[in-house]
């Protein structure tokens, strides 16, 4: 089984083993080996696992040498040496070898070949494991088997403190065998909370420790553990996953003084080490399993078809989607762009009586002016240059069924009056032809834009306005909605994790904490975009705050409120731009500045890309306000 062996600047090593397709190394805490010392970049590099084949990546900015040489990628034989940051990692692929008769210095060490392999065992039956308590008691049983201790417990932590999960061969202060539903409950009270002081004494160091003489210790002779089972002979390691205590293993012996030495604590602080990575997978699983379940509740209570929302906004609309549904009337959508206007036009119509006939829409906004009448009322042959074929508009086409009118507030001025008569005479015309046709739809609206203030304005027609407004749906948006953008987040993450197939699973509570702060200028979808692509580019299990690109929002310091500013309008003007394609004067016009405003946003992310200053200009003053 493939592992590495990783050496310290300080000289300490600790072992683990590569049983994951990705395993991620660096100094960041989210890294499946966490190896927090200064010069260690976040991200360093990762193996990558296939069979029995281990390749080596490096990640960008990773500074470090193959068998002293520089290397980006490479295929990782046994024995391979990699350095960076002062620290050494030997690759194992071979199992240790069996000591023979003539092999006297294996032989100094009796029991290490029985003990490496009993570890791996271990490894290779929790590797199918995701039950926590059972990985626990196998790890309890294992423990006590490679050390050759006859008792000993397992604690976990539970918030800030630990609790007993496993026990092995412990009588009660009384001698009374203790039943296993008993048992834990004794040994907390055993305990005090901790308060014994061999535990304390591990759990405050994060190192392993051996009483040779427990009874008799100075130190540790009146420790409670030792004196209610009676123990000669004790030994603990903690158990830590990314630097942080997960938990503690504890074994002992009742009868032999010295039944433990150097090589037996060596071998139980490796032991520990591998089985922190097991323990903290099965808790992690379990964690997300739960979460999963939980999700699945939430999402129930808070779906209305395709819909999610818990939040009072999100359930007003759910309740007047149910008053007008079975109506013919018009309705018109407000909300921001991303919020989801079109999936709340569809779920009108899926609750309508006209749920069997079609269901068409057309974005008002993205098609040419030229082209946008043909577009909606269709033209017949020959009408204008390139008219080959007679064809039927979306008008038509919603015959019998529901037309949304996305982005409407976007229409010129000389096709509004077409859509008034339309909807108001219930007939169309086709391009170049005179004859009308009878429609049976109903018409849905909708725009990012306040068409109120369009009216007043001049660029929207009152008199359609009103035609359309008859009631009015306004999904909130996403920064409005409270703890729905997790729900949706999460939501987002299963529905495209295994369609993607990518490890995250999760997130880290820096990554729920950054989406509850940030202000979510393209809403729905911008989280949905951003869900994806973290799962297409991480490694993790946990997506993190920086997988999210959300990483400034991952603290709680305070910007001072120019500087805030400037980010979220730089933020805001990049994420406009991005859903018009790059199109600076239709960005221009959504965002109600001058052009000249849109460039100076590009020169100076250029200029600042390039190191260039650039002059004064007028446009300046917009972008600083």
């Amino acid at each position: 089984m493939a592992s590495v062996v990783i050496e310290a600047p300080d000289g300490t090593s600790q072992s683990f083993l590569l049983v994951k397709r990705l395993t991620s190394v660096g100094q960041a805490s989210e890294n499946d080996i966490a190896l927090d010392y200064p010069a260690m970049p976040e991200s360093a590099l990762h193996f990558e696992l296939r069979g029995k084949d281990l390749k080596l990546v490096s990640h960008t900015g990773s500074d470090f040498s193959l068998n002293g040489k520089r290397r980006a990628e490479g295929q990782l034989k046994h024995g391979d040496q990699i350095a960076i940051a002062g620290v050494r990692l030997t690759v194992q692929l071979e199992d240790p070898p069996v000591a023979g008769p003539t092999d006297s210095a294996a032989l100094t060490q009796p029991g290490q070949v029985e003990a490496v392999r009993a570890l791996v065992r271990f490894s290779q039956r929790m590797m199918e494991q995701t039950d926590v308590q059972l990985v626990l008691e196998e790890m309890m049983d294992a423990a006590i088997h490679l050390s050759r201790a006859d008792k000993g417990f397992l604690l976990l932590s539970e918030g800030d403190r630990l609790a007993v999960k496993v026990a092995r061969n412990l009588r009660l202060p009384s001698g009374e065998g203790a039943t296993p539903q008993s048992l834990p409950q004794s040994l907390e009270d055993a305990l005090a909370g901790v308060s014994d002081s061999i535990v304390a004494k591990v759990v405050a160091s994060r190192k392993p420790l051996i009483v040779n003489d427990a009874l008799n210790d100075v130190e540790f002779g009146k420790s409670e553990s030792v004196v209610n089972f009676k123990l000669s002979s004790v030994m603990a390691a903690p158990l830590l996953d990314k630097g942080q205590l997960i938990g503690l293993l504890y074994v002992g012996n009742d009868r032999v003084a010295h039944q433990f030495t150097a090589p037996s604590l060596e071998l139980l602080t490796i032991f520990a080490a591998q089985a922190s990575l097991i323990v903290a997978n099965a808790i992690l699983l379990n964690a997300l399993r739960l979460e999963s379940l939980d999700l699945r509740r939430k999402l129930e209570a808070a779906s209305y078809g395709e819909l999610i929302g818990s939040c009072p906004g999100m359930r007003e609309v759910f309740r007047r989607i149910d008053k007008v549904a079975g109506t013919d009337i018009s309705l018109l959508v407000g909300g921001e762009t991303g919020t989801g206007k079109e999936m709340l036009a569809r779920e009108v119509h899926r609750r309508s009586a006209r749920a069997k006939g079609p269901f068409i829409a057309i974005n008002c906004g993205a098609i040419p002016e030229n082209l946008l009448e043909s577009e909606l009322f269709g033209h017949v042959r020959g009408a204008f240059t390139g008219a080959t074929a007679t064809r039927i508009g979306r008008f038509q086409a919603a015959h019998g069924g529901t037309l949304f009118l996305d982005e409407i507030g976007d229409m010129p001025m000389s096709l509004q009056v077409k859509i008034l008569r339309a909807l108001q005479e219930r007939t169309v015309t086709k391009v170049g032809d005179g004859r009308p046709e009878t429609i049976d739809i109903r018409v849905i609206a909708a725009s990012h834009r306040v068409l109120e203030d369009e009216v007043k304005a001049g660029r929207f027609r009152e008199d359609l306005y009103y035609r359309l407004n008859v009631v009015k749906l306004v999904v909130p948006p996403l920064r409005e909605r409270g703890d729905d953008v997790v729900m949706l987040a999460r939501y987002f993450l299963r529905q495209y994790g295994e369609e993607l197939k990518s490890p995250g699973r999760g997130m880290t509570k820096g990554a729920v904490e950054a989406l509850k702060r940030y202000r979510w200028p393209g809403n729905v979808r911008e989280l949905e975009n951003r869900i994806k692509k973290a799962l297409v580019l991480s490694d993790h299990s946990m997506l993190s705050a920086e997988d999210l690109e959300l990483g400034s929002l991952a603290d709680d310091s305070v910007l001072p409120l120019n500087e805030a500013k400037a980010r979220f309008q730089r933020e805001y003007i990049n994420q406009i731009l991005d859903r018009n394609s790059g199109n600076r004067t239709k960005t221009a016009r959504d965002l109600g500045v001058d052009a000249r405003t849109v460039f100076r946003h590009l020169e100076r992310i250029e200029a600042e890309r390039t190191g260039q200053v650039l002059p004064p200009s007028d446009a300046d003053r917009e972008l600083d306000g």
